[in-house]
């Protein structure tokens, strides 16, 4: 628990001791365009709304010109925003947790949401008829990152059926996410958790094999969220509230849309992917309910994110973060 703490904390202070601000945006002549640097913290389906949003146009129709990056890593995502390299950043609420309570001077604040929970799948390599948690207990297996949401939600799933992350387990959390489907091809552990569409790809292809829906075990608790510096959110409300406006938008023309139409308008972010994994995955996500149809994000749901942060060791239980110093809502509730 200790360790766990400290690499979080230790990633924190790096990210402060380096942190820069951002120059200010120079105001757009005529039609011109705004650049908006956004930092998404991994390539997933799970964001399919704001890839509507760019492959629409819904973003250039705002007035915006979106320079999408990947950073890979939650604590690279934030690290992005906070030293000012992104001006909105896409990543799972705990980093945001992380630098409130950190001694960092720059915090982050979250100002929309995105996805319902979490939408990573627990696969295994052998078919079966029913699973079973107990079916895990003594093997190896594939988790992400300690302290990010993934392995943090997956834990969650575990004790909530008996399962104790520590000791009935062997998780396997070095793996970078770059390396992560690779490593299960070459036939290391014998479950492992995958986003989507990396996990209709591998049981397309005979791989891997679905047993159970993480964010479905656990429940509703918002996963991820956009969120900005104070400084930026201070500097440029009215780009804040329009870029809300657009999820929203998009958000909306999602939950309308067929498994083809969305797969149809979002191909062109996941290269290499065969439409039909795409088409699975849109299907099970759709199915259940992982992205938002609203940006806004209720009380409750934090609280419950924090409770799982706590049972993870990552947050103790007298740091809990208000959700008014987590969560700017004003923008998500004039969002239209």
């Amino acid at each position: 628990m200790l360790h766990r703490r400290s690499v979080i904390q230790a990633g924190l202070a790096a990210v402060a001791a380096g942190k820069i601000y951002a120059p200010s945006i120079v105001r757009a002549q005529g039609t011109a365009l705004r650049k908006i640097r956004y930092n998404e913290v991994v390539r997933s389906l799970m964001y399919a709304p704001a890839y509507v949003a760019l492959a629409k146009g819904y973003f250039k129709d705002a007035g915006f010109d979106v320079e999408l990056s990947t950073a890979n890593g939650g604590d690279k995502s934030m690290a992005a925003l906070i030293s000012g390299s992104a001006d909105i950043a896409l990543m799972g609420p705990e980093a945001a947790i992380y630098v409130v309570n950190s001694d960092s001077t720059t915090k982050a604040r979250i100002f929309c949401g995105l996805t319902s929970t979490d939408g990573f799948m627990l696969m295994g390599r052998s078919k079966v008829d029913k699973f079973d948690w107990g079916m895990i207990k003594g093997k190896d297996v594939l988790g992400f990152r300690p302290g990010s949401t993934p392995i943090l939600f997956f834990e969650e799933a575990m004790r909530m059926n008996g399962i104790d992350p520590s000791t009935d387990v062997k998780l396997v959390n070095n793996i970078a996410m770059s390396a992560r489907v690779g490593s299960w091809l070459a036939g290391q552990n014998q479950y492992g958790i995958f986003i989507e569409p990396d996990a209709s790809q591998l049981e397309l292809d005979g791989n891997a094999y679905y047993l159970a829906s993480i964010g479905a075990t656990v429940g509703f608790a918002d996963y991820t969220s956009f969120m900005a510096t104070d400084k930026y959110l201070g500097d440029n409300p009215a780009i804040i509230q329009t870029w809300t406006d657009t999820i929203y938008r998009a958000q909306k023309w999602t939950a309308a849309a067929s498994p083809a139409d969305i797969v149809g308008m979002i191909a062109e972010f996941f290269p290499g992917i065969d439409p039909k994994a795409l088409t699975s995955a849109v299907e099970r996500y759709q199915k259940l309910q992982i992205w938002k149809t609203s940006p806004v994000i209720e009380p409750a749901a934090i609280e419950k994110f924090e409770d799982i942060l706590i049972h993870g060791h990552v947050l103790d239980a007298d740091k809990r973060v208000k959700f008014g110093d987590l969560v700017r809502t004003e923008f998500a509730g004039k969002a239209k």
